[in-house]
């Protein structure tokens, strides 16, 4: 495969390393917040009597209707303003409610705090993103873009290890307060920091027009071919990732009889650890490939999301849980690449006013059908199966979301077909 070679990279961005590590840390901080409350689920579900869907409807639909839904008019906001401030108060706000989430009295209390989690969290990654994007050229995006996404990783294994011995020590309640907390102080790190990047300056290009309107941006969009086959394909992936993300430590703990502190660093080290080395390791190899021809952006996924099922199915079906972390290794460390990916192709696809905007509605869609559906279907389907019996009901529900998977596969090689043109007319 050939294409026309990328433009030539513009002059080094002066201080734009501090700014991408700060912006990464804010994005683990992003998903210690999240992920935390996934390793306390079982104590949590025993205090409040709860049933695995209560735990889908905690962990997806509820939280991810206000994260999907706020973030589109704080893209808006993003695309006319001040990114950097947007970001600080954002992780203010999701900070402060993670840590009142140790208060909750009931599953109601909590569900309350979760949704206050998502608001903030809303404000954090479309302006990060659209930042970025103006600190690095196309060349080095994807690898950027790897970097950033490395803090779902990190933020993942920090979520794991910190809940899970904070857990042992002090309980569950203190571990949202220990979680909360440093994160009101990197929102001052954040102000105070950093600065605001010149719009497009990566890009050479600049545009100090006005932004365009919604219906502008989502008409533009909507003849964005790739960009619509992508996103298919990354909400099919972004339904069976989060319903792994949510439910592993659920099953490793019900199926070897472990407990949260058990299974929190091992989970940790792999689903953080390997994922974040596996984001930039990928955003790099993508960056390189698509030098060549910008189509191996969606292929890269694909080719990840075909490779993962057979190792995710023996996870599932492991006799020991030594045998659980060994399947669980090459699924870990491609399991981050469509993120990084998806957030590169959003800048790429999109003008430079629409950069914010596509970012957010890229996230709407994933965080609205993938985070907030995939938890609630595994969690449904797994009171089905214990409904009728079935001796590992939570190991049969996540056997069937692989399937969602299966079919992202065709979406991102049906992205391929206009990739190359799209980027072109985004570009004129």
């Amino acid at each position: 495969m050939t294409s026309p070679a990328l433009p030539q990279a513009a002059p080094k961005i002066s201080g734009r390393a501090w700014i991408l590590a700060v912006l990464t840390l804010t994005y683990t901080f992003n998903h210690v917040d999240r992920q935390i409350l996934v390793i306390l689920l079982e104590p949590i579900k025993a205090d409040f009597n709860l049933t695995d869907a209560h735990v889908g409807w905690l962990t997806g639909l509820v939280f991810a209707a206000f994260y999907a839904t706020i973030g589109i008019p704080v893209a808006m906001w993003a695309d006319r303003g001040n990114r950097r401030n947007i970001i600080a108060l954002a992780l203010g706000l999701w900070s402060a409610m993670t840590a009142l989430s140790g208060l909750a009295q009931n599953f109601w209390h909590l569900l309350l705090a979760r949704m206050g989690v998502g608001i903030g969290e809303a404000g954090g990654t479309p302006p990060a993103t659209s930042m970025i994007a103006d600190l690095y050229p196309p060349q080095e995006r994807a690898m950027a873009l790897g970097i950033y996404t490395s803090g779902i990783g990190l933020g993942i294994m920090a979520g794991f290890a910190l809940g899970g011995y904070i857990y042992e020590l002090y309980g569950w309640r203190v571990a949202f307060f220990v979680a909360g907390v440093p994160g009101l102080i990197l929102a001052l790190i954040v102000r105070f920091g950093i600065r605001e990047p010149v719009r497009g300056l990566a890009d050479q290009r600049r545009d100090d027009g006005p932004a365009p309107s919604i219906g502008e941006t989502l008409k533009f969009i909507s003849g964005q071919s790739s960009y619509l086959w992508l996103l298919a394909g990354c909400l099919l992936i972004c339904i069976s990732a989060n319903a792994f993300l949510v439910f592993t430590s659920s099953h490793l703990q019900r199926t070897y009889g472990l407990s949260p502190g058990q299974v929190s660093l091992p989970l940790g080290i792999l689903i953080g650890g390997v994922g974040s080395v596996g984001a930039i390791v990928l955003g790099r190899v993508c960056d390189t490939l698509s030098k060549k021809d910008l189509r191996w952006r969606p292929l890269i996924i694909a080719l990840c999301a075909a490779i993962a099922l057979p190792f995710a199915w023996m996870f599932l079906r492991a006799p020991t849980v030594e045998m659980a972390y060994a399947w669980n290794i090459v699924p870990s460390f491609i399991g981050l690449i469509y993120a990084s990916v998806a957030y590169t192709a959003s800048q790429e696809l999109v003008k430079l006013r629409m950069r914010s905007f596509a970012s957010a509605f890229m996230l709407f869609c994933l965080t609205l059908v993938g985070i907030g559906c995939g938890p609630l279907i595994a969690g449904l389907l797994s009171d089905h199966f214990a409904a009728q019996g079935a001796a590992q009901p939570l190991a049969r529900a996540l056997e069937l979301i692989l399937l969602f998977n299966a079919a992202s596969i065709v979406c991102l090689l049906m992205s391929t077909r206009s990739y190359r043109k799209d980027i072109e007319r985004a570009a004129q």
